[in-house]
């Protein structure tokens, strides 16, 4: 009677490493999907890339709240008086000098980040301008910071007005 070889069976060991080495790869692709979902860009931020306002809805001295990019953003109409008020102010005492015509496109209208640029705080609106409670800054009608601890004026988003009573914030 003859024994059998005691050598293994080359075809099945070949077979078997392929195996585990395809399972091995699509356990890796599986494990490695959520990562690279994660990297793509969230949708909701892209749909935020652009906010159109409708200036019509604003009468003068009002203002309207909008959220860019997980940011609130004001847009104000300011009177007449306001506007005055914004450009007699002496820039030279400023902490962070910018003329009131730097700040505008059109100036009846302010658009500001409502975001205090000392710790990220939302400061409130007062009729003649902005005031940070947490800290105590105080911003001007022109969005500038007069008083507190706060480094820099309200940032001034991209905006553009695409019409007599369209802007679009982005």
């Amino acid at each position: 009677m003859a024994l059998k070889d005691d050598k293994p069976d080359d075809e099945r060991r070949d077979f078997l490493m392929l195996l585990a080495g395809a399972m091995g790869l699509v356990g890796g692709t599986a494990a490695m999907w959520p990562l690279f979902g994660s990297l793509a860009p969230v949708r909701s931020y892209d749909e935020s890339a652009f906010v159109t306002v409708d200036l019509a809805a604003i009468p003068a001295g009002r203002s309207r709240t909008v959220v860019w990019k997980g940011r609130p953003v004001t847009v104000r109409h300011r009177t007449p008086e306001e506007i005055a008020q914004a450009r007699a102010e002496d820039t030279g005492a400023l902490r962070d000098p910018q003329t009131d015509r730097e700040r505008t496109v059109r100036p009846e209208w302010l658009v500001v980040v409502s975001v205090c640029t000392h710790l990220g705080c939302i400061p409130t609106e007062r009729g003649e301008g902005w005031f940070c409670s947490c800290h105590g800054s105080a911003f001007d009608a022109s969005g500038r910071v007069v008083s507190g601890p706060a480094p820099a004026n309200l940032a001034v988003p991209p905006y553009e007005f695409i019409g007599d009573t369209l802007l679009r914030i982005g």
